[in-house]
């Protein structure tokens, strides 16, 4: 098997401290790698050493000559909004591809989705899962042996995770896939890179059994910690004791071996088993059961994002009580977090007689915005509208969930995405809510978060509404669910029912017309002949010269294209 690219001791620094630590690996042809780590380990930062956008402080990344890589961005690139789909992809060809390779650009659009009349489009005004689709088509243009993609599930709907998964499935070259959503990762990935600690740890496994795999080391290792721990302490308890005989009874010889003892403990200490960093805090939710069949009904509800706006959706009757734990599905745009926000305001001040509440319900709502915290208010002052605590039990939370003393009195607004889920968290885990609201609680949370949330989700004695695009999650944590498909709302009882119609909808949306593959393979003759008749005209043109005026490098070029064209149109 040819390896594709080498890295050697990178290591890399940031003005915050080490980022990555002497990072050593080879990858090869066939690799089909998940990237995996806490959000903030460095994974982005590892792509982009691999690609050469960024430099290492020390180390090296050797790419064999053969292997053409592309990288997947996480974000569509703020040079590319102002561009059509069509030329965004183009870009990636040189001048000479553009004439003779124009319509693979055309050909890739199709095949990702994206019809004749979407060409024109300008990318800034595409969605995320858009985005998604057209950096992959610009990746895929080069034929690249490797690809590097950073997140593409991310904002994306089902539908479109369930084509993205297919797509790499589907795919034949080698992949680096950084990503949280295990399910993606377990179904796609033969390999599994965690980066944790600043070093980088490889298994021979798809991401579920690579995790336990590190969990099993983990255990050995602090076993290992522990041996050498005691052997470290009976050392030093013989050092200690020598060295007191050798003072007491002024003895050289026993306080020389004493001296020796104690550098043969440096010698062990510095050569002990490293242990993990773990994260103390937990995120752990209490619920409380209502006696009573139902904590909310919704009858002849329809859902609009705004007031003034047409509804996106309707359902006729649904009910919940406690103990419901109900995943809501659908595409980007379909009315989820529509329908959960209009809950909450419904809550906070009643709105609709379509809605009806039991009186003692007690509501909490995680919006996927996090706007619910307010920019002005210090951490500590966050958290008092959850729960009736002292400022005390705020601290002690705070600093559980790793958000150091010293930073209580810094206002939410200058915290992180990440960080502000985090509080956000923090208040929800400190109050006790009959109906929670959950609206894309994952957006910021890395794997062993999705985790917890979704076994304190299990055993949690409140009703629940979940809006999420994580299988892994639905899977463990809901017990009904819901589909808003078509402008409607719908129950299903079997997951694998509701994910075939998805995908099976999705896949007649996604597959690019007869009509557009037709057009584009005609417009790709058409283009390869008009390009072979004008290349035959310089070539003649140049030929008719005098000799000391012609051009011998340009008439080989021409000629080989000539070539490549005619057995192109031959196969045709």
């Amino acid at each position: 098997m040819s390896t594709l690219l080498t890295a050697q001791s990178l290591s890399l620094d940031t003005p915050f401290g080490p980022l990555l630590a002497d990072i050593t690996f080879t990858l090869k042809k066939g690799d089909r790698l998940g990237l995996i780590g806490h959000n903030g380990c460095g994974k982005s930062t590892l792509l982009k050493l691999l690609d050469d956008t960024i430099s290492p402080n020390s180390g090296s990344v050797t790419r064999a000559h053969h292997c053409l890589m592309a990288r997947v961005e996480q974000h569509l690139p703020e040079d590319l909004h102002s561009l059509t789909l069509l030329e965004a992809v183009m870009a990636r060809l040189t001048e000479a591809q553009q004439h003779t390779d124009g319509w693979r650009a055309q050909a890739l659009l199709a095949s990702m989705g994206f019809d004749e009349s979407a060409w024109q489009l300008t990318a800034g005004t595409l969605s995320g899962g858009q985005h998604t689709r057209l950096l992959l088509a610009r990746a895929l243009i080069s034929e690249p042996d490797l690809l590097l993609l950073d997140e593409p599930s991310n904002h994306l709907d089902l539908p479109t995770l369930l084509w993205l998964e297919q797509f790499l499935r589907d795919w034949n070259g080698s992949f680096v896939l950084v990503s949280h959503d295990q399910h993606l990762l377990d179904n796609v990935t033969n390999g599994t890179w965690i980066l944790r600690d600043r070093t980088l740890s490889f298994f021979q496994l798809p991401c579920s059994a690579a995790r336990e795999a590190l969990v099993e080391r983990d255990k050995t290792d602090v076993h290992r910690h522990q041996a050498e721990q005691k052997e470290i302490d009976r050392i030093a308890a013989s050092a200690k004791r020598l060295a007191i005989w050798g003072r007491v009874y002024d003895n050289e010889d026993l306080a020389r071996k004493a001296k020796q003892m104690e550098k043969r403990i440096d010698k062990l200490k510095d050569s002990q088993t490293e242990l993990a960093a773990l994260n103390q805090w937990q995120l752990i939710l209490k619920g409380e059961a209502l006696p009573a069949d139902r904590l909310l009904e919704m009858e002849n509800l329809a859902v609009s994002p705004a007031p003034d706006c047409p509804p996106l959706f309707s359902l006729n009757i649904q009910r919940l009580k406690s103990g419901d734990r109900v995943a809501i599905i659908g595409r980007n745009g379909c009315g989820k977090s529509s329908l959960l926000r209009l809950l909450w305001q419904h809550y906070q001040q009643p709105l609709s007689e379509a809605i009806r509440l039991h009186p003692r319900v007690n509501m909490g709502y995680y919006d996927q915005t996090l706007h619910q915290l307010r920019d002005s208010d210090t951490l500590l002052e966050a958290l008092e509208p959850f729960a009736a605590l002292t400022e005390r039990d705020r601290k002690m939370a705070l600093i559980s969930a790793g958000f150091a003393w010293l930073r209580h009195g810094q206002t939410v607004s200058t915290l992180s995405g990440g960080e502000r889920s985090r509080l956000l968290f923090v208040g929800l885990t400190l109050a006790r809510y009959s109906l929670l609201l959950l609206d894309e609680p994952t957006n910021h949370l890395d794997m062993e978060g999705k985790e917890a949330l979704a076994e304190t989700l299990q055993s949690y004695d409140g009703g629940v509404l979940l809006v999420t695009h994580d299988r892994t999650l639905i899977a463990k944590s809901c017990n009904r669910f819901w589909l808003i498909d078509h402008g409607e709302l719908s129950e299903w009882h079997s997951l694998e029912g509701l994910y075939a119609q998805l995908t099976a909808e999705n896949a007649v949306e996604i597959s690019p017309s007869r009509e557009v593959v037709e057009t584009v393979i005609h417009t790709e003759a058409e283009a390869w002949l008009e390009r072979l008749v004008e290349l035959e005209e310089k070539l003649a043109l140049d030929l008719a010269r005098k000799q000391s005026h012609q051009k011998p490098a340009l008439q080989q070029a021409w000629r080989e294209e000539i070539a490549v064209l005619n057995m192109r149109l031959e196969l045709e």
